[in-house]
């Protein structure tokens, strides 16, 4: 591996998957100084690595678009990739590592692939026993043959998009890919309100127009407003979704709530986020269209209790980390 001049990542999406994929991505190209690093993406996500130091090109994979489709299998069987390293473990993106021809395809051995049978594509399967997905990451490109493992999260600088207030403010995203990781959204605007009265600043949510109560406003734009308001935040609110893996590779201090997910194998990596979790939540991962029981059990007032600790240390100068 340390010989490859031309490397194939792929990792189509999400957007916090994608987040967490970053430090393997920059070990690799530590590895290899002077390799070129190629990184196939999903257009909706290709605001997350403008920019990136580790990241030499960029192919667009619109899912769903014949049109696309064939613009980039065309690009990749242009191309003559020395490894291709599939990130992702699914079917389609060993599909789509598989179709560049590359002399050597890493992934996942069958236990470890999020789809089992995506395995069979490549040369090289790897095991991992991580528990936390970045780790998983990590393990991989380290066995595609680079030492000395690089965990840093290198994050566009994002540009203002929709309104914000002008001083002081908490940011929230409330929306996740499945209901069952989200908290309930009436639970934000009492959070909101008692930010407001106690602690004179507004909770700003990101996404979330429907929610309007004293305390609270409003905040819609792309991902790079969404990593400009992320770096112009006090603190963060979040639950196991891509806004809050942004928040924690920037650094950002915050509370992040979990329940049917496990914060071990994909919580926000750092120590910035305090992670309330109820003690009886289950991990099930079950894809639920409402909130989960283990979310409703995490109150507003648990939540700001938290966020006061934190403000209170910004203000008397104590280093925002968690021990």
């Amino acid at each position: 591996m340390s010989q490859a001049r031309r490397v194939l990542v792929v990792r189509l999406g999400a957007m916090g998957d994608i987040v967490q994929t970053l430090p393997a991505v920059a070990t690799l190209k530590h590895g290899m100084p002077h390799s070129e690093i190629t990184w196939v993406v999903e257009s909706k996500w290709q605001a997350l690595l403008e920019g990136n130091p580790y990241v030499d090109r960029v192919i667009l994979f619109e899912r769903g678009t014949l049109g696309s489709l064939k613009s980039a299998w065309r690009e990749l069987r242009r191309e003559r990739f020395d490894v291709a390293v599939d990130f992702q473990g699914l079917i389609k993106s060993a599909l789509v590592a598989a179709c560049s021809r590359p002399e050597r395809l890493y992934g996942f051995d069958s236990k470890s692939a999020r789809e089992r049978q995506a395995a069979w594509f490549y040369s090289s399967r790897v095991h991992s026993d991580a528990v936390h997905r970045v780790d998983k990451y990590l393990d991989l490109a380290m066995a595609a043959g680079v030492t000395n493992p690089l965990k840093v999260f290198p994050m566009p600088q994002g540009r203002p998009e929709g309104r914000l207030p002008r001083g002081e403010f908490i940011l929230a995203s409330p929306r996740a890919g499945w209901g069952s990781k989200q908290w309930p959204l009436e639970f934000y605007a009492a959070l909101g309100e008692r930010l407001r009265v106690e602690c004179g600043m507004p909770l700003v949510l990101n996404g979330a127009e429907e929610i309007r109560a004293p305390g609270t406003e409003s905040h819609v734009s792309g991902i790079a407003g969404l990593i400009d308001a992320t770096r112009r935040a006090t603190a963060v609110v979040g639950v196991d979704s891509g806004p809050l893996h942004i928040a924690a590779a920037i650094g950002k201090p915050g509370v992040a709530i979990y329940g049917a997910t496990d914060p071990a194998a994909t919580g926000p990596c750092g120590k910035t986020f305090v992670v309330l979790r109820d003690g009886a939540a289950v991990t099930t991962y079950k894809r639920g269209m409402e909130p989960d029981a283990s979310m409703r059990s995490i109150s507003p007032d648990q939540v700001f209790e938290q966020l006061r600790n934190i403000l209170e240390r910004q203000k008397t100068g104590v280093a925002s980390q968690v021990d």
